[in-house]
């Protein structure tokens, strides 16, 4: 069960509490579930209970029993517990990370869109500003993809406003994909990004981070599909044990360290502890060269890449209602993070076989893969299969 899913579960115990007569209360629109907090109980947990029990007349754990009578046998939840003035604390039966790649693999890009503003219009007025263009343009194809009717049309009741941008031609120095991560990274009331950084394919460039991780996703994949390992999540994505790289992914290779493709399968193998920035010129012989740090051996956590994952719906919506793009920009880093600590530990290393740790990690970063280009589509900005 996903937080989509709880989400739902507990929305269909309040519509079944009122329609009984129970409940005397409206029923809201969404209810937010969230990660249980340090010190609480179970997986997840909501307020809604406080939130209905003034319009229902009673006290919030009154609330709370009702609810909590009609979820508790939900399939794919193991136990309800209510604490403190009335909150519901839900814990998961099974593999939620089981549940969580399903619905990704169903939904494709699509994953993270929502109806929570289906039947809402929201009307634009244009903008004159470049930069206030491309976030209203922007916030529309967030808002569709919650369910709501958005358009830029003249007479709008709602203006975006953001600092402009000095450069005018900033699509024509700078290319579009860079472009529009200067304008739409910072919030509205900052100032955009320098281009010239987003130009350099190095760590410190965030959109090269994002864009690199989604190619590193599918490149695992190709990878995979070489070494006959297919895609398939059998609940053992989150043991890291040790197998990872000693060393770097080289960015311009096909294939992860470990692998045993060589050059007859058409990818130059490359040796473990290799880095190639495609953009850099070959060091004279008897250069020192430095390399970016990398994740030590064994110390990937696979459990962030699956919160990121767990999160990317609830980053789109909000970043919708709060006219945000921003925020869909700052959750695709903290994807592509966790995606590229973790992608040193999808495929076997030297002489290991491949088992089923590694055909659940690699439905992982397939899932993390799917969730960077569908963020991505929304910003405008083009996911390449090789970077």
């Amino acid at each position: 069960m996903t937080p989509a899913d709880l989400s739902r579960a507990v929305l269909g115990a309040v519509r079944r509490a009122v329609e009984e007569g129970v409940l005397r209360a409206p029923v809201p629109e969404r209810i937010k579930v969230e990660r249980s907090r340090p010190g609480g109980r179970g997986d997840y947990a909501t307020s809604v209970a406080l939130r209905l029990a003034g319009p229902s007349g009673r006290q919030p754990r009154d609330v709370a029993e009702v609810l909590m009578a009609r979820i508790a046998d939900t399939p794919g939840i193991a136990r309800v517990e209510i604490t403190g003035p009335g909150f519901l604390n839900f814990t998961l039966g099974g593999d939620p990370a089981a549940g969580l790649l399903r619905e990704i693999r169903e939904q494709g890009p699509e994953y993270g869109r929502g109806a929570g503003l289906a039947g809402v219009r929201f009307p634009f007025a244009p903008a004159r500003e470049l930069r206030a263009r491309v976030i209203t343009d922007t916030v529309v194809r967030l808002l569709t993809a919650q369910g709501a009717t958005a358009a830029v049309e003249p007479g709008g009741s709602e203006r975006i406003t953001a600092l402009p941008v000095q450069d005018e031609a900033i699509f024509e120095h700078a290319g579009r994909d860079a472009a529009l991560w200067a304008l739409l990274r910072p919030a509205a009331h900052d100032q955009p990004l320098p281009v010239g950084a987003l130009l350099v394919q190095k760590e410190s460039n965030a959109l090269f981070r994002v864009r690199y991780a989604y190619s590193r996703s599918r490149a695992l994949l190709r990878a995979a599909d070489r070494l006959g390992i297919p895609v398939s999540y059998e609940g053992d994505a989150l043991h890291v044990g040790g197998v990872s790289c000693n060393g770097d992914i080289p960015y311009d290779d096909d294939v992860p360290c470990g692998s045993d493709i060589s050059e007859d399968d058409g990818v130059p193998a490359a040796p473990h502890g290799a880095y190639r920035d495609p953009l850099a010129a070959s060091p004279a012989r008897g250069t020192a060269v430095s390399h970016p740090p990398r994740p030590a051996r064994g110390t990937a956590d696979p459990s962030a890449l699956l919160a990121a994952l767990r999160d990317h719906p609830a980053a789109l919506e909000s970043a919708a209602r709060l006219r945000a793009p921003d925020r869909v920009a700052r959750h695709l880093e903290a994807v592509a993070d966790a995606l590229l600590g973790f992608q040193h530990t999808v495929l076997p290393v030297g002489d290991e076989k491949p088992s089923a740790t590694h055909r659940s990690r690699l439905a992982l970063a397939e899932a993390a893969g799917t969730v960077l280009a569908g963020g991505l589509a929304l910003l405008g900005i083009s996911a390449p299969e090789h970077l």
